[in-house]
């Protein structure tokens, strides 16, 4: 039976040329047979959604034109086309144009399957196929009908009467990658990954990431007076008041101004922006500079370029904020900054499913007279606690005086779900040092001890984010850090600096890479 899904493959195989097109060739299935299911959002000569389902060591598919729907009274018109390979699951970027299918695609949905019926395969042939799909968009009882063998297979693809079913429900409200939390648009624009359909399928994609500066557009940057125009990652921005200190020396070092923050946030942008994009943006602005008191802003301003990513809240009330910037670009941040955005805390949902967070957090908040040397012993706790649950996560320092802990998780729980869960982590941690944690909300009331925050677990509440500047003398940064890190005598809240950080990225590279992507279940939910 191994020949099967080879000989299921050869008329995909033959419909392409491998030497041109990123798309897997197929032949190794990069895993355990299972049940997976994938929706690409794939805009070809016609923009359509790909429908496949993994049954006997391939991708069985559909063209559905208008995408599926959880809506019962609605029928979507599905074309059965040629069967895929299992590496096809995870493919986003773009197809050469004058290929067989030439555009992009993005990961609109993907998750598992439950045939209903008991041979899936002789139902498909024999034309009725009913089925579960447990997505991170599509749920529920579904069914696809053939109408007719002619020249195009056609089927229809419905949503069953059932608990999630929801009348109206169109996939074109909900654009975005559950892979990578772009948009088709974005991924046109700038593949992030690269896919060798010669390699096997745990190898297959390669990083690209985002558009950094060049360096003869940071010398640009270096060589502007006061202002000037200055030409990004494709965009041409107005920038203002360059040589205005917004921090003020410490430690004996120089001041840091208007500048070196475009210029920093320009340089780790590549690094930063995986935090960042296809996230609502919380912004704490400091336009005089952090010697003065700043102001969270939330609402994208008028005079915004139109070229800005932005997200509406269409739930906003009135006198709350509508429309929030998405940072996606290199250039996004250099305008940010330019606007005297000193410190950038992205939403822990994506803009697509905003109930739904992808990042669970712990902030160790220190008391008056909580040492560092306690802090760094509560964030150990967190790591054997997170190893005993069998979950990754890993520490950041705030850039201030504490620490925080980052965890992924798949988007499938509610805020309350996550805030509940990290409550209940934190309480047992505490019991463990009671001596050292408080858990009243003023810090008047905690007589010193640090207070182990899970409250943050809530939509629109947000932590600063990896590898932003904190508004204090010298332009700390709030940095990740491996695990081992903590044992370091050396290590302090506020150890890095625009200063630094490159060069620290550039030695030991990113520890929060690693959580990229990884979509955890919480124990208990």
């Amino acid at each position: 039976m191994a020949d099967v899904p080879a000989r299921k493959l050869r008329r995909y195989q033959e419909m392409r040329d491998f030497g041109r097109t990123a798309e897997p060739a197929g032949g190794d299935p990069g895993g355990p047979a299972g049940h997976r299911f994938v929706v690409q959002r794939h805009r070809a000569r016609r923009l359509h959604y790909d429908f496949r389902l993994e049954l006997d060591g391939v991708l069985v598919s559909w063209a559905v034109p208008k995408g599926p729907t959880l809506d019962p009274k609605a029928r979507r018109l599905a074309v059965h086309v040629e069967d895929h390979p299992i590496e096809y699951a995870g493919f986003e970027g773009v197809i050469p144009r004058g290929e067989y299918g030439g555009g992009d695609v993005i990961v609109w949905d993907r998750g598992v399957w439950r045939p209903v019926d008991a041979d899936p395969a002789r139902a498909i042939e024999d034309g009725t196929l009913h089925f579960d799909l447990d997505g991170e968009k599509l749920a529920g009882r579904f069914v696809l009908v053939r109408t007719n063998r002619g020249e195009k297979d056609q089927w229809f693809l419905l949503h069953k009467e059932d608990e999630h079913a929801e009348a109206g429900w169109d996939a074109e409200d909900h654009p975005r990658s559950v892979k990578s939390g772009r948009t088709n648009d974005e991924v046109a624009a700038a593949p992030d990954a690269l896919w060798h359909g010669d390699r096997p399928a745990a190898h297959a994609e390669e990083p690209v990431g985002f558009a950094a500066a060049t360096a003869d557009e940071l010398a640009a940057l270096d060589d502007l007076k006061a202002k000037g125009k200055w030409s990004v990652a494709g965009r041409e921005l107005s920038l203002t008041n360059l040589d205005k200190v917004l921090f003020p020396p410490a430690g004996g070092g120089s001041p840091v101004t208007k500048r070196d923050l475009i210029r920093y946030y320009a340089t780790v942008g590549p690094v930063m922006l995986p935090y960042l994009a296809g996230r609502p943006l919380n912004t704490n602005r400091f336009p005089q500079g952090v010697t003065e008191p700043g102001f969270w802003q939330k609402e994208v301003p008028k005079h915004a370029p139109e070229w800005l990513t932005t997200w509406r809240n269409e739930r906003a009330e009135a006198g709350e904020s509508q429309r929030y910037v998405v940072a996606d670009s290199v250039a996004t941040l250099a305008w940010l900054a330019n606007y005297g955005a000193l410190e950038l805390h992205a939403w822990t949902s994506r803009a697509d499913d905003v109930d739904h967070p992808t990042w669970v957090l712990f902030d160790i908040d220190p008391g008056p007279e909580t040492s560092f040397a306690e802090v760094l012993e509560l964030a150990r706790l967190h790591r054997t606690a997170l190893e005993h649950l069998g979950l990754t996560g890993r520490p950041k320092v705030t850039g201030q005086r504490g620490i925080q802990v980052w965890v992924p998780i798949a988007p499938h729980c509610t805020f309350e779900q996550t805030r509940t869960w990290a409550e209940t982590v934190s309480k047992t941690i505490g019991r463990v040092l009671p001596d050292l944690v408080s858990w009243a909300w003023a810090k008047d009331r905690r007589r010193g001890r640090a207070r182990l925050d899970y409250t943050q677990n809530v939509l629109n509440k947000t932590l600063v984010a990896p590898y932003s500047v904190r508004p204090r003398p010298g332009a700390p940064v709030s940095v990740p850090l491996e695990w081992d890190e903590l044992d370091d005598d050396g290590l302090t809240p506020d150890r890095w600096t625009i200063r630094d950080v490159p060069a620290r990225l550039a030695e030991h590279g990113d520890p929060f890479a690693k959580l990229l992507g990884v979509e955890q279940k919480l124990p208990g939910l």
